[in-house]
């Protein structure tokens, strides 16, 4: 039904996808795998005919049946593609959040699709969207009509826009990473959605991910991507049992798995499992112990909302952290895993209970460097800033110019990044690079307690595998605990000694990572290792 010969597209004269030779059949779903830069989304987006006006077809074409769509040395026809999109085909983006318009009720969102592609009535159209609305699971269908974006949750927004990709059902879907941003369980439900829309209106799927395990789950057939172009292509069980290139056997064995050894931090007695102190450490001091935690939030802090009752987003959390540990916490968005994670650190103060530190400078790992770093600054100096942050606070611990920038030098060779990178900015470096400089910040000061929310859930899965490779490592070096937060249960299961459940605020279940996974008690538990 699709077809792309020998497509090659350029920017500014260098070609970010090269020779790409794709076929799709009626009702197959066809999984694009590869890291980020290897041009799945630019293919995906010049397939769509979305792909931007700088944008050049240097060789090739793309035929929809027997419609050539798009062919190099020719303008792309938007009238022709117009007839397409939407009716034909559609597209399901990774962020439904930026592709939303905030400011229209989402049920109007979707209206359009019909507005501009049929001749329905006012009335029609509204039943027509309540009827997709309930057919993607959206259960409250006259509630999520009437919804502004921000009102629902990430996989309630993502819901919606495949209600809007599937309303006129179109023979092809292209779905952009449709499940990165969502926790196990949603992801889980997404996935089986389409595979249910897939087989209902026998509709053939392009999915771009770089999560190996998702597409193994859902695809029929995988094309490997690197460097712009397919490196490896084939039935979806052959590509995981044997993989050709060496490219794509590097991408299977990144893919964090409980099925792989666990990298030990350190031995936990059999006596010990129970409160997780490690052997030959039972009169340790904890680095941090948490006493019957309640985290409550306001709806603001001005004088209208000052009267509103605080919300409680966690209730009577109980655990430590032993020297050297790694303690993972699990749960879905909304849980209270980051609310938890800003009282311990002393974001938020609105709590009840007792947080006792029992070291220096606790400090936390971001998920998304590239908002949390200031892009209008040099790495050097953003390692240095916690340095300075801290001769503010107690004069006692002030550098000169030339230590700190001793120690920023130091440690990006701890971080594994070379010195010339300590004069590029934030901008200038890969996902993966601004994760390390992150690390980098908040090991600078040399604490022994480190919060990392979610450090690696944005990362392709060969960057995510580095990232917890170097945490291993400096945990190791420095002598380093970790409150390790995700919503990945295999990235959990490589990394920690010892795993909380968070669920609706609760601490549902806790105990050494091998006993969670091999006999879970709770039955919420044993839906996220399922789902997983």
């Amino acid at each position: 039904m699709i077809r792309l010969e020998n497509l090659s597209v350029a920017f500014d004269g260098t070609e970010v996808v090269k020779h790409v030779n794709l076929e799709l059949r009626e009702g197959e779903i066809l999984g694009v795998v590869g890291e980020s830069g290897s041009g799945k989304s630019v293919t995906a987006l010049t397939l769509m005919g979305l792909v931007a006006d700088t944008a050049r077809i240097t060789t090739g074409r793309i035929l929809f049946g027997d419609v050539v769509l798009l062919e190099a040395g020719k303008e792309r026809d938007k009238a022709l593609y117009s007839r397409f999109q939407g009716e034909k085909m559609s597209m399901v983006f990774q962020e439904p959040q930026t592709s939303l318009n905030p400011t229209w009720r989402v049920g109007r969102q979707v209206e359009e699709v019909l507005k501009l592609h049929t001749d329905l009535a006012v009335l029609e159209r509204r039943k027509k969207v309540l009827e997709t609305f309930r057919a993607v699971g959206l259960k409250d269908a006259e509630r999520i009509y009437g919804s502004y974006p921000h009102q629902l949750s990430g996989g309630q927004r993502q819901r919606v826009m495949i209600a809007m990709a599937v309303i006129l059902h179109p023979a092809l879907i292209v779905a952009d990473e449709p499940t990165t941003a969502l926790d196990v369980t949603v992801q889980s439900q997404i996935i089986a959605l389409l595979r249910e829309i897939n087989e209902k209106q026998k509709n053939a799927m392009l999915f771009i991910t770089h999560d190996l395990n998702l597409a193994r789950r859902l695809c029929s057939r995988i094309a490997v991507m690197k460097d712009g172009q397919v490196v490896e292509q084939g039935e979806t069980e052959e590509i995981f049992s044997h993989p050709v290139q060496a490219y794509t056997r590097k991408l299977i064995e990144a893919v964090p798995s409980r099925m792989k050894p666990r990298k030990r931090t350190g031995k936990l007695s059999q006596e010990e499992t129970g409160n997780g102190m490690q052997e030959g450490a039972v009169s340790a001091t904890p680095v941090l112990e948490v006493r019957n935690l309640s985290v409550y939030y306001r709806d603001g802090d001005n004088s209208l909302f000052a009267r509103k009752k605080p919300q409680r987003v966690v209730e009577d959390a109980s655990f430590v952290v032993y020297p050297g540990e790694s303690l993972g916490l699990v749960g879905e968005s909304g849980c209270g895993k980051t609310s938890l994670s800003r009282a311990i650190l002393g974001m938020n103060r609105n709590i009840q209970g007792q947080i006792l530190h029992h070291s220096q400078g606790p400090q936390m790992v971001f998920q998304d460097p590239y908002s949390s770093l200031n892009p209008a600054r040099t790495i050097g100096w953003l390692l240095q800033e916690p340095l300075r942050a801290a001769g503010v606070r107690d004069p006692r611990h002030r550098m000169t110019k030339g230590d700190m920038e001793a120690a920023a030098y130091d440690m990006l060779h701890r971080i594994g990044m070379e010195e010339k990178f300590f004069h590029r900015k934030p901008s200038q470096l890969s996902g993966g690079q601004r994760q390390r400089v992150s690390i980098g910040q908040a090991l600078i000061t040399h604490p022994s307690f480190l919060v990392a929310d979610e450090p690696v859930s944005a990362l392709d899965v060969t960057i995510q595998a580095q990232i917890m490779e170097l945490m291993q490592g400096l945990q190791q070096e420095m002598g380093l605990s970790y409150l390790f937060i995700s919503h990945d249960i295999h990235v959990v299961y490589q990394m920690c000694d010892r795993i909380m459940i968070m669920k609706d605020g609760k601490i549902l279940e806790m105990g050494v990572t091998e006993e969670i996974y091999r006999t879970p008690r709770e039955e919420y538990t044993k839906l996220l290792l399922c789902h997983s």
